[in-house]
């Protein structure tokens, strides 16, 4: 594997070329004074908007300014990004943020003002002024809202407490992040080294048994002894969010976090639901990862290791890029050949390097192109990372070419479906042409390990929510043993009676900083079960799956999440989807119990 030492080593095509936004920082400088001026020109609509004329021109002026500021931000964000310790990067996305408080100050108005309006009164402006028909469907979207939505005075004290109601979030990763030490463990080779969740993700998957226990008991030691404190601050996260929701007049609080991308509760019922009952795949890996290991007693910390010792694949970004391309080949020529183009073109950032922001992510940049960083290592990992990317980049592509600006941003429910699409159709590929029985079992083990990971864990994450949430909502206690007793209950029934439970499993909910998002990671189950259902149904060759499916590409947000799915035969509100990924699973798991 490549490893540089400085940002200058990296040959420059495997660069992404930041002058595609601006040529030189005079050009930023330019744009950067002119979003503020036009943030003080929107300022001035504050109580002006009483036509259809001026309310276009404040609609019409605020997506300049979006479409300014975007560009701004985002260079200062990849500038920084590629060297964290770039002081002049640092200081231009310093003062993009403080731009960017302005602005949304300077536009705070008008969410309240459009509520205060009658529907009837809007409607005739529409009627009056042709050009806020561009702008139609977003105004009415917002009056989804207005049954949540309080009066002035009330909405002045909820947003006075926004900062308190946010704090347990603030407070967890403090403990997370600041204050939790995991203490020294013993390396495979007898090193001495301090435990970071990073060294942890590598200890637990060591083929040394002892190796993993201690890392697991030393990765847990800091949570349990801090459980009851921890518990203290989930507890008063979730019943801040059961009172907002109250106050505002939702349902549920489970409903408050689906009504952004109106989602029924059905939907994620239906998802818990029926993953329960297609678990006995998932509980017969449990056995099959025991049996495997040659074990007595499978634990938690055996879970992650893979199951084929000896296998390391050497694969260089260059023979990746070409992988991928190939593998993507039945989403046609056209999106292989764009896809050929961004790495031409240096839309991506391919090597770590010192000060490099860590993992990876595609951002697209509307009116410019889409930008990836990777930090690419040349391994099976770093292929599967790229082509997941590229899944975002090219749904980024399609959407910002054929969607104006007010509808091309995509929402995260989708998001996950291109990316895994991709990684389905590499998988596929690889275990077509991989003739070598152990590497074929490693890239079998692969892929089962991310489909648990992403669908079954998830699942299982989401019920805990949705339980934690409905013991608030009846006014019954939220403690460590409350929150253990609930989570240990759900992790067997995941898991199986084949795991068998050391004192830390049931403190699981005690790491996990998603739980102060809530209703979210129901998302990545969703996408990864949609993908997998249109993934299957393309290699089948399905020429019109394959057509909605590169419509829905284009589609951003011009529809609601479910609605778009629907338009590629995806129908979330069904079993249909989730019971298709799981019958899936099971194929994977009786291959690779056969090899």
């Amino acid at each position: 594997m490549t490893t540089y030492q400085s940002r200058k080593e990296v040959p420059v095509q495997e660069q992404w070329d930041l002058n595609d936004i601006y040529p030189s920082l005079q050009e930023w400088e330019k744009n950067f004074e002119a979003a503020k001026e036009k943030a003080e020109e929107l300022k001035n609509y504050d109580g002006n908007i009483n036509s259809a004329q001026s309310l276009l021109e404040f609609l019409t002026k605020q997506e300049e300014l979006s479409l300014l500021f975007n560009k701004v931000y985002v260079y200062a964000m990849l500038s920084v990004d590629v060297d964290t310790r770039d002081s002049q990067a640092q200081s231009l996305l310093d003062r993009a943020k403080h731009a960017g408080v302005k602005i949304s100050s300077a536009t705070s108005f008008f969410m309240p003002f459009l509520l205060s309006l009658d529907e009837e009164q809007l409607k005739a402006y529409i009627a009056e002024e042709e050009g806020l028909r561009y702008f139609e469907e977003d105004l009415f979207d917002s009056f989804r809202y207005k049954s949540h939505i309080l009066s002035k005075e009330q909405e002045q004290v909820v947003s006075r407490l926004g900062e308190a109601l946010s704090s347990p979030s603030g407070t967890f990763n403090m403990i997370n992040n600041a204050d939790i030490q995991f203490g020294e463990v013993t390396k495979p080779d007898g090193e001495k080294v301090e435990l970071t969740r990073g060294m942890y993700s590598k200890l637990i998957e060591e083929e040394d048994r002892n190796v993993r226990k201690e890392a697991y008991k030393a990765y847990y030691k800091p949570y349990l002894s801090l459980k009851n404190t921890i518990a203290s601050t989930l507890s008063a996260a979730i019943k801040n969010n059961v009172a907002v929701a109250e106050i505002r007049n939702y349902p549920s609080a489970l409903e408050k976090g689906l009504f952004g991308d109106n989602v029924p509760k059905e939907v994620y019922e239906n998802l818990i639901r029926t993953t329960k009952e297609n678990i006995a795949s998932m509980h017969q890996y449990s056995a099959l990862r025991k049996e495997k290991l040659g074990l007595d007693e499978l634990r938690q910390y055996d879970l992650s290791t893979p199951l084929v010792s000896g296998v390391k694949l050497d694969i260089s970004y260059e023979e990746a890029y070409q992988t991928m391309l190939e593998a993507l080949a039945p989403l046609g020529s056209h999106y292989v050949d764009t896809l050929k183009e961004f790495k031409d073109a240096r839309y991506i950032d391919v090597r770590e390097t010192p000060g490099k922001r860590s993992g990876a992510y595609n951002l697209g940049l509307y009116g410019v192109h889409p930008f990836v960083l990777l930090n690419h290592q040349d391994d099976l990992d770093s292929l599967f990372t790229l082509a997941h990317e590229m899944g975002h980049a090219m749904h980024s592509y399609y959407s910002n070419k054929h969607q104006p600006k007010i509808t091309a941003g995509y929402s995260i429910f989708v998001a996950e479906v291109a990316s895994t699409v991709n990684e389905v159709l590499l998988i596929n590929y690889l275990l077509n042409k991989e003739e070598d029985p152990q590497i074929r079992k490693h890239l079998l083990n692969h892929f089962i390990d991310q489909f648990k990971g992403t669908l079954f864990t998830q699942v299982m994450f989401a019920e805990f929510e949705m339980k934690t949430h409905e013991l608030a909502e009846q006014g019954q206690p939220l403690n460590a043993e409350v929150f253990s007793q609930v989570y240990e209950k759900l992790f067997r029934e995941y898991n199986g009676d084949t795991v068998v439970f050391d004192e830390e499993v049931k403190y699981g909910w005690s790491r996990i900083p998603h739980f102060y998002r809530p209703f979210y990671v129901y998302k990545y189950a969703t996408g990864f079960a949609s993908a997998i259902h249109l993934a299957t149904k393309i290699l089948d060759g399905d020429t019109e799956t394959l057509k909605a499916y590169l419509e829905f590409l284009k589609s951003g947000s011009s529809d609601y999440p479910l609605e778009l799915l629907k338009k590629t035969g995806v129908d979330l509100s069904t079993p249909e989807p989730i019971v298709n990924a799981l019958n899936r699973f099971e194929e994977l798991v009786e291959e690779f119990s056969q090899v």
